[in-house]
């Protein structure tokens, strides 16, 4: 059974940092792409970040280049994002995702909410 447990969301300050985690069991973790993604309130799912199953390649969506980073760290089947210089727009619920064999696995999110 694959599980996606995100945690590290709070509410912080504008130009504040927090870093996400996700941890996941039941999957070969260190085989597969992992993704966050987020989802404010009224909008779509958007794709935030991805990375590769070694953790070489990382792709980000252009309102978060330069302020957040993506990293996994594969003994602790765990994947992580960064983020720097947080603004008001990227207050959302942030989810980590796996795919696998045509299918899509979901944690249950984690709020972030960026307010002075």
């Amino acid at each position: 059974q694959v599980q996606l447990v995100e945690s590290g969301g709070n509410l912080v300050q504008p130009g504040g940092s927090l870093r996400l985690s996700c941890a996941a069991s039941g999957i070969i973790f260190s085989i597969y792409a992992m993704n966050w993604y987020r989802q404010a309130p009224g909008k779509q799912r958007e794709l935030v970040a991805t990375i590769a199953p070694d953790g070489r390649q990382t792709v980000y969506t252009n309102s978060v280049k330069g302020r957040f980073t993506i990293s996994r760290d594969n003994a602790r089947s765990t994947v992580y994002l960064q983020m720097n210089s947080l603004k008001p727009e990227d207050t959302a619920v942030y989810y980590c995702n796996v795919r696998i064999a045509g299918l899509t696995y979901w944690g249950q999110g984690t709020q972030v909410t960026v307010s002075s």
